[in-house]
């Protein structure tokens, strides 16, 4: 129990102890975090289940090499000691809630509204052409993967965290999203040496004079260098410029296109150039690009949320009625199929098991030919 300061009394508030603050630590490397939005800040949050688990198999649960007992003999041990930890603002409970389709399809339109007029109409100029085609020639293989979109599109379910009103702690399937964030040991050195790197540049004066010039030539050499390339990144702007204004903007030439990124001080001078041409169709290819960018983003994030679910099983009642309304529509789906496709369907099954053998085309001779003929 927790008690808040009130003017004029004596009773000081409960401070975690040094259980809690070890337990907290160990959670944290022990136990998965999944990091996400919460009223516009990034946190990390864990599942309660995965917690107890955790701490039910750790060396808290087990007896010493003394005989002493353990801190936590039950599941309700620890959920009394988890709860504990919430009221110290180790952690607060969350309530998932599943963000909706209008919801992603509004922000997909903001993004959308970025793109240019010409684009759009030429990505849907090819889009047509494409959907005639595969409806014309494969018209069975285009209806497997819409049925296969539809599968992943509701497998992959993005969630959102808003706070629960019942700050308590369940032994469940709630999301509790962690307030303790460790100062890591590296920061308390990294610290150190900076202090102490401020006091020695103090004290300069008090330096012998052979060290004293020696940190005077690598200033300038420091200096040389730091000269060297501002003198490139405007040698390459030159070039830049002339090419550009040659080619009537159709050639790009970079020399060092790294050097002004942020990245390592070695990757920023390799590659040495970067060279590109940009004709009339490079805005149609850029586009596709993207396109396909996108589509494999969106597969592969489909897949990890499947397995994701395999793994750790359901974590809401909403994706529990979701997976089995997808079985539903599997069925459905495949007594549609059968009723329609009969004995069709039978063969061109058998064709499509064929084809994978690798012996669609067999040589035959002239003579079997001619027997099969007449």
């Amino acid at each position: 129990m927790v008690f808040e300061l009130v003017p004029g009394s004596k009773i000081e508030p409960e401070k975690p102890s040094k259980e809690e603050y070890a337990v907290a630590k160990w959670l944290r490397s022990n136990v998965p975090n999944k990091k996400t939005k919460f009223l516009n800040y990034s946190v990390e949050y864990f599942t309660a289940v995965k917690a107890v688990d955790a701490l039910m198999e750790s060396h808290w649960a087990k007896e010493g090499k003394s005989g002493e007992e353990p801190m936590f003999t039950c599941r309700e041990d620890v959920v009394d000691f988890l709860e504990r930890m919430l009221t110290h603002k180790f952690f607060h409970r969350a309530k998932k809630v599943v963000v909706s389709e209008q919801e992603l399809k509004g922000k997909q339109k903001k993004k959308d509204k970025k793109l240019d007029v010409k684009e759009e109409k030429d990505e849907n100029r090819k889009e047509k052409k494409t959907v005639e085609e595969a409806e014309s020639s494969h018209a069975e293989g285009c209806k497997e993967e819409k049925c296969l979109e539809e599968k992943s599109q509701r497998k992959k379910r993005k969630i959102r965290l808003e706070m629960h009103m019942d700050q308590m702690f369940v032994d469940g399937l709630d999301a509790y999203v962690w307030l303790y964030d460790p100062i890591p040991f590296y920061y308390w050195v990294f610290g150190a040496l900076v202090v102490l790197g401020a006091i020695g540049i103090c004290v300069f004066p008090l330096w012998p004079p052979a060290v004293r010039k020696g940190v005077y030539y690598l200033s300038v050499a420091a200096a040389g260098v730091l000269v060297f390339i501002l003198a490139l990144a405007i040698l390459r702007v030159i070039v830049f410029c002339i090419i550009w204004t040659l080619s009537l903007g159709r050639h790009h030439f970079w020399l060092l296109p790294n050097l002004v990124e942020d990245v390592g001080f070695l990757a920023s001078f390799w590659p040495l150039y970067h060279y590109e041409y940009r004709g009339s169709d490079y805005d149609a290819n850029k586009l596709k690009k993207k396109k396909n960018k996108k589509k494999k983003d969106k597969d592969s994030d489909a897949e990890e949320d499947a397995e994701g679910e395999s793994k750790r099983g359901v974590d809401t009642g909403a994706e529990e009625t979701g997976a089995e309304d997808e079985k539903d529509m599997d069925k459905n789906i495949e007594r549609h199929t059968s009723d329609v496709g009969g004995k069709d369907t039978e063969s061109e099954s058998e064709s499509s098991q064929k084809s994978t053998t690798g012996r669609d085309f067999e040589m035959v001779e002239k003579e079997d030919a001619e027997d099969s003929s007449s």
